[in-house]
């Protein structure tokens, strides 16, 4: 397949659609086994499908874009479904369909006891679609659908177990802080498609000079800084950037498998990739590239000290999750989109993968996810082990792992930057390698090293969602359909950096799909300089200041966890006051809460006692029935059926209209 033909990239999204109604609406037909088998069968013809687009894309340098189906024509604005495909998409739609992929055959597993099994692949397999949908656009409508699709499966997944009121609570605040960017991001779009008059993203690049030269109505700020500032606030909804992060750690509520394909691989990186995308704009508003910075390194540094003190396994992972969009966050701030893009692809993979190892940890400790009650489980759960110590690893940087190139990748870019902001964000990603290494050995040693703590727990309560509490509590390795996903996730952690950062950073491969004015921002080119090759970099990255710091966290998570818990016991008490801030996640819940949202039900309240009761229900609806009353009874003296009355009206009406128009033409 050289050239990308459309059938051929139609079937990249449509077939996962295709799994998903069919589990969805002959689940019960169908049975367990044929909806795993159809959900399964369409995303991996999806990943071959996009294995051989980027293939192409790789070799002839093959490019794709044109529309699918024009949905309407407004005067001169066309709204259409279209396909762009370049190195970027391409990249997008491999990640998203292969670790969609690892979580679907991990489903099978994880989710082998629940009554929801076949809804719960339909909503995974239309989460894949969506994703597609919105990687794939080549017009802002097409993305806007897919970003909304994407949040509302994810409201689906995160109330998974509707019973639960802790997870209806959370998947309520997702859809809701969601909704707070899209505002933003839709208020872009507006202001987009209003200055230039289309929404195809080739037409927007080619007219971004003549928005830059604009200001918004009636204000003096620039008119690109105000869009890009407006796209960027959707980015801080998806991408869970303060203090729109707020969601993330909640939707924890959902299953396992959820967590590691939104909250690790694709929804999250939607707004990542959106401003990749739009990168011809942000280059021309260096205030919405500051802002950007600014917003980055406070959720990079700040969301991994709420990973120290978190004791559910999974939390632990969302907040790591965090302080990584954090960190790519600042990537683009700085110009550096592709490194932003390598660092979603190396992450995608190992976080996944930690992920997916902590639900198997979860499924071996019978559903109880709290680290303090485990400990030792390396000899109990050798491939869990072995697997997520790899992904821990690439996870803090270690030279040679994925995580490694993309991470210090992200810190040279932002030591190279000239912005205002860069100062701060140098600071916040150094101290942010220290502190993402304390927090995931922190985990990894309490998990699978030290004293054995379950022995004498009880289980988690009968009520839970998984039956069999019945045998002795001993952690047992899960079922090869948990373990392979495992396996195949941990290989590129380890090698895919090695292997794509030239191309990726220095190459041709995004040279379409990323524009960055290099006058303005030269990091990306100061990086170039520097750059000898992968080895070299790794060799050098053992003598340098992260990887010591890195290697300092690790350190400290030992001493702290398996020689002398009496330490961080000591720090617990001596730092109480900013250990209940960190435990009240800074406040911003209570300020949500109590404040904004007390605001809003105040405000709603006014609306619906003021505006709903008395005005609309008072004096519009009830007034007008009153008022129709008052017409009707009047009218009624004059239809009495006597036929002289009738002639009677009749004579004095022609009288009336004689009169009048006598008086109008004089």
């Amino acid at each position: 397949m050289s050239e990308l033909t459309l059938n051929n990239l139609l079937v990249v999204p449509l077939a996962p659609l295709v799994g998903s109604i069919a589990a969805g609406l002959f689940g019960k037909a169908i049975g367990r086994r044929g909806s795993h088998v159809l959900t399964i069968l369409g995303v991996l013809i999806a990943f071959i499908f996009s294995a051989m687009t980027l293939q192409a894309v790789v070799q002839d340098g093959a490019y794709f874009n044109q529309t699918v189906y024009e949905w309407m024509t407004l005067g001169s604005l066309k709204m259409e479904v279209g396909f762009l495909v370049d190195g970027l998409t391409a990249m997008m739609m491999c990640v998203v369909t292969f670790v969609s992929l690892m979580v679907h055959i991990y489903t099978i597993g994880y989710m082998q006891e629940d009554d929801g099994y076949q809804r719960f692949f339909s909503y995974i397999s239309l989460f894949t679609f969506s994703m597609l949908m919105l990687v794939m656009s080549n017009n802002l409508l097409q993305l806007f659908f897919g970003w909304e699709a994407v949040g509302l499966v994810s409201y689906l997944l995160i109330g998974f177990w509707f019973k639960k009121p802790t997870a209806t609570f959370a998947n309520m605040k997702a859809f809701l802080v969601n909704r707070v960017g899209d505002f933003g991001f839709i208020l872009g779009i507006g202001l987009i498609v209003s200055f230039a008059g289309t929404l195809s993203y080739t037409e927007i690049f080619a007219k971004s000079h003549e928005l830059a030269a604009l200001t918004l109505p009636k204000t003096d700020w620039s008119l690109i800084t105000v869009i890009c500032i407006c796209l960027f606030i959707g980015a801080m909804g998806k991408s869970a950037q303060f203090p729109l992060h707020v969601w993330l750690p909640d939707s924890m509520e959902g299953p396992t498998p959820i967590s590691a394909l939104i909250h690790a691989a694709t929804m999250v990186t939607a707004g990542i990739f959106m401003v990749s995308r739009m990168s011809p704009l942000f280059e021309l508003s260096d205030a919405a590239l500051n802002f950007i910075v600014v917003i980055g390194s406070i959720t990079a540094l700040f969301m991994g000290f709420l990973g120290i003190i978190q004791n559910d396994i999974k939390r632990v992972v969302a907040y790591s999750t965090l302080s990584q969009l954090g960190y790519m966050t600042v990537a683009l701030g700085v110009s550096a989109y592709n490194v932003a893009l390598f660092h979603l692809m190396t992450h995608a993979f190992f976080k996944a993968l930690l992920f997916l190892g902590a639900g198997s940890v979860i499924m071996g400790m019978h559903h109880d996810q709290d680290i303090r009650n485990m400990g030792g489980l390396r000899k109990y759960m050798p491939i869990t082990w072995i697997t997520s110590l790899l992904g821990s690893l690439a996870l803090i940087g270690t030279p040679f792992f994925s995580g490694f190139y993309s991470k210090d990748s992200i810190i040279e870019a932002v030591h190279a930057s000239h912005l205002p902001a860069a100062g701060f964000a140098y600071f916040a990603v150094i101290a942010g390698v220290f502190v993402t290494a304390f927090y995931s050995f922190r985990m990894y040693f309490l998990v699978f090293h030290g004293k054995e703590h379950f022995h004498h727990k009880p289980f988690p309560p009968e009520d839970d969602h998984h039956g069999d509490h019945h045998h002795a509590h001993t952690p047992h390795e899960s079922p090869w359909v948990v373990t392979v996903p495992l396996v195949l996730l941990a290989i590129p952690s380890v090698v895919i950096g090695w292997l794509t950062i030239q191309p990726m950073l220095f190459g041709d491969f995004l040279k379409s799909a990323i524009f960055v004015d290099l006058e303005r921002h030269p990091a990306m080119e100061e990086l170039a300089h520097e750059f000898h090759d992968a080895t070299a970099m790794a060799l050098h990255g053992l003598s340098t200041l992260p990887f010591w710091l890195a290697l300092g966290g690790v350190v400290t998570a030992y001493v702290f966890y398996m020689v002398a818990p009496q330490i961080p016991a000591f720090f617990a008490r001596v730092l109480r006051p900013l250990i209940v801030i960190g435990e009240n996640k800074y406040y911003l819940d209570w300020f949500n809460e109590k404040v904004l949202a007390a605001g809003a039900r105040l405000l709603g309240r006014g609306l619906w006692k003021v505006g709903d009761e008395a005005i609309i229900d008072g004096v519009i609806v009830n007034g007008s029935a009153k008022l129709v009353g008052l017409i009707s009874s009047l009218v009624r003296l004059f239809q009495t059926g006597y036929l002289y009355h009738y002639a009677l009206v009749m004579i004095l009406g022609v009288f009336a209209l004689m009169t009048w128009f006598v008086f109008m033409h004089h």
